[in-house]
């Protein structure tokens, strides 16, 4: 690997997404910067390489891959969200939520394997809803899970070339893509109450840990999933 901190962040122009560019920016890192709508990419960081692609299509994953040699470093914040129970789940519905979260990730990784080089790491995101039963989260919890495991095979299947893979998990965050909840101030206040520490997240939360997996000082990381859920996963909420 180079001595050149070069990025891909896949989705780059959503509410995570942004916000991790703008941290690795003020970090030094050259960026590529990959959505599916150029002017959305265009504000976020002025001079950062933009390039057009869907991220659940693997010749055009590969070809950011190639397009960006010295990457030493992808994020991939593609996602979705879809809340309705199994019942009411079509299955175009479930090919979506499943193609844009998991398939994404899967052609990170497999572009990662095939390109990077000993020092690089792979960071993808995952949801609380893998972890924990969520009423109406059926599709997506499975997407995230799949997920999940991706990233502990495949930090099994690299570590011999020291290539690093972990994800994030968030609990509710508020970006545009989960707007219709935090813009309810019933559903918002809610779910601000699922969440222990009494607060929902933000994306500078996410991406905060984004960043850390991304950078050297977490080296000796991989194939682990780092809970940034204000507490959801993992603590029993008190009742008032």
């Amino acid at each position: 690997m180079s001595g050149e901190k070069h990025a891909i962040i896949f989705g780059a122009s959503g509410g995570i997404g942004r916000v991790v560019s703008e941290r690795l920016h003020n970090k030094g890192w050259t960026l590529t910067l990959v959505g599916r709508n150029e002017a959305t990419l265009q504000d976020i960081i002025p001079g950062a390489k933009i390039v057009v692609a869907n991220g659940v299509k693997s010749e055009e994953v590969e070809q950011v891959f190639l397009s960006s040699p010295n990457a030493s470093a992808v994020v991939n914040c593609i996602g979705s969200i879809l809340l309705k129970p199994a019942h009411l789940t079509s299955e175009a519905d479930f090919r979506s939520v499943f193609e844009t979260n998991l398939l994404s990730a899967f052609n990170c990784v497999r572009s990662a394997g095939k390109f990077f080089t000993e020092g690089s790491s792979v960071v993808l995101v995952s949801s609380c809803a893998a972890r924990i039963g969520l009423a109406n989260h059926e599709a997506i919890a499975a997407a995230k899970a799949g997920i999940e495991g991706l990233v502990r095979s495949a930090a099994a299947t690299y570590a011999a070339k020291r290539i690093r893979f972990n994800a994030v998990a968030p609990g509710l965050t508020k970006t545009p893509l989960s707007q219709k909840i935090t813009a309810n101030a019933q559903a918002a206040a809610f779910s601000t109450a699922l969440h222990p520490l009494g607060r929902l997240g933000e994306p500078d939360d996410i991406a905060a840990a984004i960043e850390f997996l991304v950078e050297k000082d977490s080296s000796w990381i991989t194939g682990q999933i780092i809970s940034v859920d204000g507490g959801l996963s993992s603590i029993k909420n008190r009742v008032e």
